[in-house]
C-alpha cells in the first residue's frame, strides 16, 4: 500500500486542498489513485466543500510513472497488467461532482500531465514542465490522455506534444490553453485556492449542475480511451523499443529507437 501521508489534506472554508506527497518527485502509483479517488467521493458527500485544489508538495506536482522501478513503472497490478488497475481507479476521478483546481507548480509529466488535466482548471508558472513523453519511451500515451488532451489543446497541438514527446514550460502551457492561469512559482498554490473560493461562492448546487451537464460523458469516453491505450501498451511494453526508451531515460540521452 501507498504511504499513509502521501496525500495530505486541509480545508479554509468551503475549500479543500489535497496535496500529493510523495516527494521528490511526486510519483504517481495505483495506490495514491485510489487514495485521491477516494477522498473525492468522500467530498462530493461532505456540503461544506464546494470546491477541491489538487496540489504537489515541493519541487513538482505530479512527475508520472517511476520507470527507475521497473518496467511496470510502479503500476503493476495484482493481476500482473501494468496500467490497467490504475486506469479503472483514474476514471472514478471524471465521476465525482466537485470542481478542482490543479496548482501545478513544477513538472506535470506522463500520467502526472494525464492527472492534471482531470481538473478543471489548471494555475501554473513559467518553471513548470509538461510532457506526454510516452513515445520518448517507446509506447503509447495512457491515462487517458488520447481523449482529454485533444479535447483540452486541440487536436493539432496533442499530436504534436504526443508525437515530439517534447517538454514545454508553463508559458507555453498557457498560451496553447493547457493552463488557463499563469504567475509567479510562489504564487500558484494560494492562486489555484483564491480561484477555488471565487467558485465556492457560487450557489454549489448550481455550479455542480453546470460542471455535470458540461462533463456529460466524460468518465465514459475516457474509459473508452484507457481500454484502447492499454491494449497498445500491453504489446508495445513487450518491444526492445520500450527497454531502449526507459534506458535512454535513465541515462539522459536521446533514444535510439529500431521499431522492434
Amino acid at each position: 500500500m501507498d504511504e499513509p501521508d502521501s496525500l495530505l489534506e486541509t480545508t479554509h472554508g468551503h475549500v479543500v486542498t489535497l496535496s500529493i506527497n510523495r516527494q521528490p518527485n511526486n510519483h504517481i502509483n495505483r495506490d495514491l489513485i485510489v487514495h485521491i479517488a477516494e477522498r473525492l467521493e468522500a467530498l462530493d458527500a461532505d456540503a461544506n466543500c464546494r470546491a477541491v485544489v489538487l496540489a504537489g508538495e515541493g519541487k513538482h506536482f505530479c512527475a508520472g510513472a517511476d520507470f527507475s522501478k521497473g518496467d511496470s513503472g510502479g503500476l503493476a497490478s495484482p493481476e500482473g497488467q501494468p496500467g490497467r488497475y490504475l486506469y479503472v481507479e483514474a476514471a472514478r476521478l471524471f465521476r465525482t461532482r466537485k470542481p478542482i483546481i490543479a496548482a501545478v507548480q513544477g513538472a506535470a509529466i506522463g500520467a502526472g500531465l494525464g492527472l492534471s488535466v482531470v481538473a478543471d482548471f489548471r494555475v501554473t508558472c513559467a518553471e513548470a514542465r509538461y510532457a506526454a513523453n510516452f513515445t520518448r519511451l517507446g509506447f503509447h500515451p495512457g491515462f487517458g490522455l488520447s481523449y482529454t488532451l485533444p479535447r483540452l489543446i486541440g487536436a493539432q497541438q496533442a499530436a504534436l506534444l504526443f508525437y515530439t514527446g517534447r517538454r514545454i514550460d508553463g508559458v507555453e502551457a498557457h498560451r496553447i490553453g493547457l493552463a488557463d492561469m499563469l504567475v509567479s512559482q510562489a504564487e500558484v498554490l494560494t492562486t489555484a485556492q483564491s480561484l477555488a473560493r471565487e467558485i465556492a461562492v457560487s450557489s454549489p448546487a448550481a455550479v455542480q449542475g453546470v460542471r455535470a451537464s458540461m462533463r456529460r460523458g466524460m468518465a465514459e469516453a475516457f474509459e473508452a480511451a484507457t481500454e484502447r491505450e492499454f491494449l497498445q501498451q500491453s504489446w508495445q511494453r513487450q518491444m526492445e523499443d520500450f527497454a531502449e526508451g526507459r534506458a535512454a531515460m535513465a541515462e539522459r540521452r536521446e533514444p535510439r529507437f529500431q521499431g522492434r
